[in-house]
């Protein structure tokens, strides 16, 4: 037997390529032990680059390609009528642990509702023979050991995806339907002569929707055990983004009151329930601090830095490369590769699945497409909070670099306010950053070098950005236009003033003087004017540092140079010359040579200074 590295040499590919087709099931008599696989020295490579021990037979591509599967969670017609990444691995690592409880968290549009329908089909008894939609799949080619468990078990399913409500009433109302619909389709239990009249019902009362919030604290813990008596064997209850209602909790100030419910709903449900064959469990956050999950110690949590389960949420770099080459557009991956890879999920390298079939479907045209599919309210509160060091990372993370953060993966919404350095860990868990290299602490913890995902992101970050300077009154939207239309046509005298109202209302708004003025400035040059420039700062070049510098992407915008100034209770003709001194610095400390070297000729020199609320711009 060898090693993933090993047969790598051998066979002259990446290790993590080997690693991937040992987790899909595609080298027969492949076998993990502890973290590590073991392969049989004969497995042999074909020349398309395929691992196999046997006959490989090239299959006909069909004329007709498939669509894309946008927004389709039902596992049945996405296998079916779309084309279909198959993740059915998933339920054969999970049958080789056989965790109790799992929780998955992930990022929203991650694929996590799709895989959960897709457990429910496979474990589900059903009048139909459901193995069908299997028979083709990497599951079924692991042998009777797991295809012996389809349509075994009666299976409880919920996703709370959709419990987006302000208020607690609209919110219970919602999960009272939820649970109506559930009951609904286990509707038998109403006829069986083994289950108690009593049962019936509390059935009746789910099912006519008259059940109290008490009742409701109940619902998975009672029909777990009706299931169980009329069966004779325990279900699988599968709960889908179980914390989103939280989320809306806490934005919506309802927060103590779904708190106290889910912790009671859960319980019954997941806790010393000895009517539990397994349960299911996603969600973006791992909330503990709550005690959503108190006492729950059969509960197994895999996040976004755990390896287990690592490749069945998003794509894989394999799989996004099989799927361009189905629909012809091979030439096409760097640019597929620099808008929605990046993300790291264990040890394996991630794209966002949405955001894929969205380019591919929408003619490959590079846009935000995750940003469009909810709201950023972790930006929004990351914004509101940020402090000096906060706006100082987040520069660093447009401009791509990496930042040293502390991941605390039980950390919630509410602790923000509690700790502005948790914005990190959210912004982690959510989706926003990446963890190239961590290290885990003593308590649990980690260490991490985060970065900005992808271009993708990025833009979210710049539209957020942008979006909250509007929002408080930094900037409005006419001098927002006016910054972009001098730009586009050159116009320098225009540009200045449209730079001089920028600077005027963004005094109003931060601490003129200090540290944050300076970096809410950087930001939000960062978000509008990003897509013409490449903006520094604090860099050397000549003589010194320059405070901030706009490196034009195209040679027909000019180049811009800002050197800053403050002192307090100034005048306007000490103003003025504060200003020109400013500018005076540029030349005198040659801040353009940089610019100069990289072939721009056509520079703006802006000396500003400010004074409370005053400012002056100077120009050559």
């Amino acid at each position: 037997m060898k090693t993933c590295r090993e047969m790598a040499k051998v066979w002259n590919v990446t290790e993590r390529t080997v690693s991937a087709l040992c987790k899909s099931g595609k080298i027969p008599g492949a076998v993990k032990k502890g973290k590590s696989w073991q392969i049989p020295d004969d497995a042999e490579r074909p020349v398309d680059g395929r691992v196999s021990s046997g006959n490989y037979v090239k299959k006909n591509v069909p004329k007709e390609k498939k669509p894309l599967p946008i927004g389709i969670s039902d596992y049945v017609r996405a296998q079916s009528e779309y084309y279909y990444v198959d993740k059915t691995m998933l339920i054969k690592e999970f049958l080789d642990q056989k965790p109790l409880v799992s929780l998955f968290t992930r990022p929203r549009r991650f694929g996590k509702t799709l895989n959960m329908d897709m457990i429910r089909v496979f474990f589900e008894i059903s009048e139909e023979d459901t193995s069908k939609y299997f028979a083709d799949k990497d599951i079924w080619k692991c042998g009777e050991e797991y295809r012996s468990h389809q349509g075994k078990y009666p299976v409880v399913f919920l996703t709370f995806k959709d419990v987006k409500f302000d208020s607690w009433e609209a919110t219970i109302d919602k999960i009272r339907s939820l649970l109506q619909e559930e009951y609904g389709r286990h509707q038998e239990l109403l006829n069986s002569d083994r289950i108690a009249k009593y049962e019936k019902e509390y059935f009746a009362r789910i099912i006519e929707g008259t059940a109290n919030e008490v009742d409701l604290t109940s619902a998975l813990e009672k029909l777990s055990k009706m299931l169980k008596t009329h069966y004779g064997k325990a279900p699988i209850i599968i709960i889908d983004e179980y914390d989103t209602p939280i989320q809306e909790g806490y934005s919506k100030e309802f927060y103590d009151e779904i708190i106290g419910f889910m912790r009671n709903l859960f319980s019954g449900a997941f806790k010393d329930n000895k009517n539990l064959s397994y349960g299911f469990l996603t969600g973006i956050l791992r909330i503990a601090q709550e005690s959503i999950f108190s006492g729950l110690n059969n509960l197994v949590v895999n996040s976004v830095m755990d390896e287990e389960y690592d490749n069945y949420f998003g794509f894989t770099e394999t799989e996004v490369h099989e799927m361009i080459k189905y629909y012809g557009v091979t030439e096409k991956e760097n640019e597929l590769k620099a808008w929605y890879d990046g993300y790291r999920f264990g040890n394996e390298e991630i794209y966002n699945p949405w955001s894929v079939i969205n380019y591919l479907s929408k003619g490959c045209v590079p846009q935000a497409y995750w940003v469009n599919t909810g709201k950023n309210e972790i930006l929004e509160d990351v914004l509101k909070i940020a402090t000096n060091d906060i706006a100082e990372r987040l520069f660093s993370l447009l401009q791509g670099e990496r930042v040293i953060a502390r991941i605390d993966q039980n950390v919630v919404y509410r602790s923000l306010s509690d700790d502005p350095t948790n914005i990190y860990s959210l912004l982690l868990v959510a989706g926003y950053l990446k963890a190239p290299r961590k290290e885990l602490q003593a308590d649990g913890a980690y260490l991490c070098e985060v970065s900005i995902p992808n271009r993708e992101i990025a833009a979210v970050y710049k539209s957020e950005i942008l979006s909250h300077l509007l929002q408080i009154g930094a900037i409005t939207r006419t001098t927002a236009n006016k910054i972009a239309e001098s730009l586009y046509a050159n116009d320098l005298n225009k540009l200045q003033t449209a730079i001089a109202e920028y600077m005027n209302k963004s005094v109003s708004f931060y601490d003129a003087g200090a540290e944050g003025f300076y970096h809410g400035l950087v930001l939000g040059l960062i978000a509008l004017m990003d897509n013409q420039y490449k903006i520094r700062s604090n860099r050397e070049s000549g003589d010194g540092r320059y405070d901030i510098s706009l490196v034009p992407r195209e040679k027909r915008y000019p180049g811009i140079i800002m050197e800053l100034k403050w002192k307090s209770n100034l005048n306007t003709d000490a103003l003025e010359r504060l200003a020109s001194d400013a500018l005076a610095q540029i030349d005198a400390k040659r801040y353009d040579f940089e610019m100069t070297e990289e072939g721009i000729k056509n520079i703006l020199k802006l000396g500003i200074a400010f004074s409370g609320k005053q400012v002056k711009i100077k120009t050559e």
